[in-house]
């Protein structure tokens, strides 16, 4: 199996294209599934506070085998952590949890603008990767807009901006902004946030031509276009299938073909009015 190419961050770190995601696994679930994950080539694991599985994410990367400098771990914290200071003990509760020393990105998971706060949480983010905690910092759910503030009032432009994004939510725009700052796009529910997209029939017929299935169609449209994806699987089976993108590529037919599957710019997630 190919292993997940590595893409270079805006400070100097490098982050697996493809990762697990472990949404909405429990502790034992998720232990068995980094463990897994781990023994077919996967480096990247994504959990978060709010999923409730750091402890079972910790307990998989110690049970798994391989050595901690070869992971790439990231958490996020959610609103209970926003505002002056308060990210820091955040930070510690998961490391605590995860059993680490250090984690390689931490995400703010959602900017909560109406509480005003973010930026505040950025700062004391700046702080816990001066201090070695982790490696990189990011965001989750962020728009252009709450963008905008934390390059205005703020010293480091974050690594990631983690944002749903697939084939029928593309959000062309908030990833041009990404790229124009900087900033690499990571792509939540990369599959759909349900399994409708991948009845598509246009990714059936895809998928037929390359040989591979509308899940794989879907992960290298991700890969093409440099975004790193987090797909979530327990099975086995899916693992391997997701992993096993980077030996074909779409063509601008294909390309062009899946853009019709775009459900257009109220699709998805508003993160003005969502979040936690």
């Amino acid at each position: 199996m190919t292993p997940a190419p590595l893409i270079e961050l805006n400070d100097g770190n490098k982050i697996p294209q493809l990762g697990l995601g472990t949404w909405p696994l429990n502790d034992a679930q998720v232990a068995d599934a980094v463990v897994e994950a781990a023994s077919r080539g996967y480096r990247h694991i994504d959990t978060a506070v709010k999923y409730g599985n750091e402890k079972g994410v910790g307990n998989g990367i110690r049970a798994c085998g391989v050595g901690r400098e070869e992971l790439f771990i990231t958490t996020k914290l959610d609103g209970e952590f926003q505002g002056s200071g308060k990210a820091a003990a955040g930070l510690d509760g998961s490391l605590e949890r995860l059993g680490l020393d250090y984690v390689d990105l931490l995400l703010i998971h959602w900017p909560l603008p109406r509480r005003d706060e973010f930026v505040s949480t950025w700062k004391t983010f700046e702080e816990l990767q001066a201090a070695g905690k982790v490696r990189s910092i990011g965001v989750s759910n962020f728009k252009p807009a709450h963008l905008d503030r934390l390059l205005r009032e703020t010293d480091v432009v974050p690594a990631v901006n983690q944002i749903q994004v697939s084939p029928s939510i593309p959000r062309p725009a908030a990833r041009a902004y990404n790229e124009r700052n900087g900033i690499i796009t990571e792509s939540y529910s990369p599959l759909g946030a349900s399994s409708e997209l991948l009845n598509a029939p246009v990714l059936a017929a895809v998928g037929e031509k390359h040989g591979k299935t509308p899940g794989q169609v879907v992960l290298r449209w991700h890969v093409q276009q440099g975004l790193v994806a987090i797909p979530k699987t327990a099975n086995p089976e899916r693992m391997k299938e997701n992993l096993d993108v980077f030996d074909f590529e779409l063509d601008h037919d294909d390309l062009t073909r899946l853009q019709t599957l775009d459900a257009g710019p109220d699709a998805g997630v508003d993160s003005d009015v969502q979040g936690h």
